[in-house]
């Protein structure tokens, strides 16, 4: 189990958020809901969907190396 105190849970919190924000961008209906903003607290969601978008690779890559540690590492 990951502690969200830990410096782990802060990034596997962060990977999965941003995982989550990009494919409810896919999501017509989401995506017109929980993604028009683009200032103040909801654009936190938009900002982090465009990164997922812009970064697919590298999030990609990051959430497989997260697993890889989670899983045989920790």
């Amino acid at each position: 189990m990951t502690n969200v105190y830990s410096f782990d849970g802060i990034l596997v919190f962060g990977l999965l958020f941003i995982c989550t924000c990009a494919y409810l961008k896919k999501v017509p209906r989401l995506n017109s809901w929980l993604l028009s903003e683009k200032k103040g607290v909801w654009g936190v969601f938009y900002k982090a969907a465009i990164i997922g978008t812009r970064l697919h690779i590298a999030v990609a890559a990051s959430c497989l190396i997260m697993a890889f540690y989670i899983i045989f590492l920790k």
